[in-house]
């Protein structure tokens, strides 16, 4: 990583306020979707702000180990945004704890530049937000680039807000089996399979069959209908 990449998204963590966050969990067993409004004083024009709106989907929580966390995908995010997250599993000693990871991703969006002080719009926005009820809207201040690092600020902060709780509730379910139980041949061949099922989708159905027959199939329900749905 180059030093000059490095402070790019660590300006953009360091100017990114979180002004509202949304006031419910993530979803422990189904998918999120948060709906955001970013608000950023454009860099090279005085007085303009640029208000975009859109919203994020966090697939369910996965059960992963701590060097799969790396893999968690970002759909329709920056390099500077990778960049964050490979980051952030370097540096955030919990990342560990969480023992779990979502797919995020970022659906479509829209923008507007208006003539006003970035302070002035966002109490604006704050102020028509109000009177509409969403559990999962999210109003942030950041930078106008690289804008998406703010939403991976966003993202990792919900993250741990609800961690505790969709740990409990997956412990629930009995869904914490420990993969580093298992033989480490059998670990290589399971890693083996999915990474050619990922590149060929003829492999996915063997693939179940080789979960089965190891009866892992558990452990690797979610990762393995995660390939079905590409």
């Amino acid at each position: 990583m180059s030093s000059d990449r490095e402070l790019d998204f660590h300006y953009a963590v360091a100017n990114t306020e979180l002004i509202e966050l949304p006031t419910s969990h993530l979803e422990t067993f189904g998918n999120t979707l948060v709906n955001y409004i970013l608000v950023c004083e454009l860099m090279d024009e005085v007085g303009k702000t640029r208000i975009r709106t859109g919203r994020m989907q966090l697939l369910r929580p996965q059960i992963i180990t701590p060097s799969d966390y790396s893999k968690m995908l970002l759909e329709g995010f920056g390099e500077e945004a990778q960049k964050y997250v490979e980051w952030l599993e370097e540096h955030e000693k919990d990342v560990h704890i969480l023992r779990y990871g979502y797919t995020l991703k970022q659906e479509a969006f829209s923008e507007e530049i208006v003539t006003s002080p970035v302070e002035e719009v966002v109490e604006r926005v704050k102020k028509d937000a109000a009177g509409h009820k969403d559990p999962f809207r999210a109003i942030l201040k950041g930078v106008d680039s690289p804008w998406d690092v703010c939403l991976i600020k966003l993202f990792w902060t919900m993250v741990r807000r609800s961690a505790h709780k969709n740990i409990m509730e997956l412990a629930e379910q009995q869904m914490f089996a420990r993969k580093e139980s298992l033989p480490p041949d059998i670990h290589k061949e399971v890693e083996k399979a999915f990474t050619a099922a990922e590149k060929d989708p003829a492999l996915i159905k063997p693939l179940g069959a080789l979960l089965q027959k190891h009866n892992v199939f558990k452990m690797y329900e979610d990762r393995f209908f995660s390939l079905l749905g590409h």
